[in-house]
């Protein structure tokens, strides 16, 4: 994973942010909003900045207002990269926060989310939450999976997955290069029986979908409609 662009433009964390409220769900603190009697949930697996970005909580509730079950984990435990630790810098943070272990503290969650009654689960990975979902929907523990600015997503994952899927890629993009998504929309033509959706938005760089300057129109404008086009994928194949 690249330290740069996944660790760029942190955003103000605000353990207040959203309409929602922060519960326990299949033993982590969760940020959860939406109504408690839908069937129908979305798990967001968020960004190495974890789930109090307020952008992200933004997100979140707009799934809730479309009728889903909105949870986003503290898949950190209270432990979101800090760009202003000196002494953590990232490959540090990461070697405590392996992909590996998200993967497996999410499989309780999804458990959590049945007990309640919900029959058909979706994911949306942002960055470092892509490889999560991706692994989800590999083993078909969810419905339809959504990737935005995928980290450490490969093409064998991306062969591996038989479950609808739509991938949101930037033009500027060190981490899931351009030709690396174009790779995955080529495998996934391959397999017609698989619904896909793949979109390289112009002008837009690793991470826009959540860390957007929301002073810049043009920022604005890219990240709403990459949140419309999760939201039509989500709205077409969890039900």
């Amino acid at each position: 994973m690249s330290g740069h662009q996944c660790t760029e433009n942190p955003p103000d964390l605000d353990p207040t942010s959203g309409s929602g409220h922060v519960e326990k769900l299949g033993n982590l603190d969760t940020y959860v909003c939406g109504s408690t009697h839908s069937k129908l949930a979305v798990l967001l697996v968020p960004h190495v900045f974890g789930y109090e970005t307020p952008n992200l909580r933004k997100l979140a509730d707009k799934v809730a207002e479309a009728g889903f079950y909105a949870v986003v984990p503290d898949f950190f435990h209270g432990d979101p990269y800090n760009p202003e630790n000196q002494d953590r810098p990232f490959p540090i943070w990461m070697k405590d926060h392996e992909l590996e272990k998200g993967f497996e503290e999410s499989k309780p969650i999804v458990e959590a989310l049945k007990n309640k009654g919900i029959t058909s689960i979706g994911a949306a990975g942002f960055c470092w939450g892509a490889k999560v979902a991706v692994e989800l929907a590999k083993e078909k523990l969810v419905d339809a999976t959504v990737l935005l600015h995928p980290a450490r997503v490969t093409v064998d994952d991306i062969k591996e997955v038989n479950i609808p899927i739509a991938v949101l890629g930037a033009e500027i993009d060190q981490v899931s290069p351009p030709e690396l998504v174009r790779q995955f929309e080529d495998i996934l033509a391959s397999k017609p029986q698989v619904k896909s959706f793949v979109k390289i938005f112009p002008r837009c760089k690793h991470g826009w979908t959540v860390r957007y300057n929301e002073n810049d129109p043009s920022e604005v404008e890219a990240a709403l409609e990459a949140h419309k086009d999760m939201l039509a994928w989500l709205i077409d194949y969890v039900k």
